[in-house]
């Protein structure tokens, strides 16, 4: 069975507004970002396989780096990977001190994080792309990271539009759009896959 196929055992590993307080950087990390309603935790949650991320009723509550590792196949195997689920950015109830904070952490995490493997730009497929997504794109393609987008959502979509609304998506990114619904599953099979391939090295 290949690596990305085997069952995901995920557990939390510690919370960081620091860069002194990260964890080391033993092994391949996943970045998820994205919009404080987006469904960054739903998501993580869905690919990890477990309710790993408390997912909060409230945008805009979690305003650390949070990290997780992962097992696959067991949790006895070594750690594989590590999930990085980043504050939400662009909630205006979120207070003006706590925001201004954000980027000295988050930039310093995606900019330095020699262990960073991928990072997943999640935006939502139900309305209209943000401009603060942009700008985010705009950021990472300037890093020089591995990154592609996970379109979250994808079920409050008709299914009648989902097709030309996914089409706009991909027209506006210049990497990888992944349609998904944590809600009905469609997609989160093909992200997980998909990160694991790149996060991993083929030995």
């Amino acid at each position: 069975m290949s690596r990305a196929l085997d069952r995901p055992v995920a557990s939390f590993l510690a919370a960081a507004t620091d860069p002194s307080r990260f964890p080391p950087e033993s092994v391949p990390e996943v970045a998820l970002m994205g919009r404080s309603n987006v469904g960054k935790s739903s998501l993580l949650n869905a690919l990890a396989g477990s309710r790993v991320a408390r997912v909060s009723k409230t945008p805009g509550r979690t305003r650390e780096i949070h990290f997780y590792d992962v097992r696959l196949g067991s949790g006895k195997a070594p750690v594989a990977l590590r999930l990085v689920d980043l504050p939400g950015y662009g909630y205006a109830r979120v207070s003006r001190e706590v925001t201004r904070e954000w980027p000295v952490f988050i930039e310093a995490f995606l900019s330095r994080r020699a262990s960073l493997a991928l990072c997943l730009l999640l935006v939502d497929l139900s309305v209209p792309l943000q401009e603060s997504d942009r700008r985010m794109a705009e950021f990472l393609a300037a890093t020089g990271r591995s990154w592609r987008v996970v379109a979250t959502k994808a079920d409050r979509v008709p299914s009648s539009r989902r097709e030309v609304v996914i089409r706009g998506f991909r027209e506006a990114f210049p990497v990888p759009v992944d349609p998904v619904s944590v809600r009905t599953g469609l997609g989160v099979r093909e992200t997980w896959e998909g990160l694991v391939q790149a996060a991993i090295p083929v030995r």
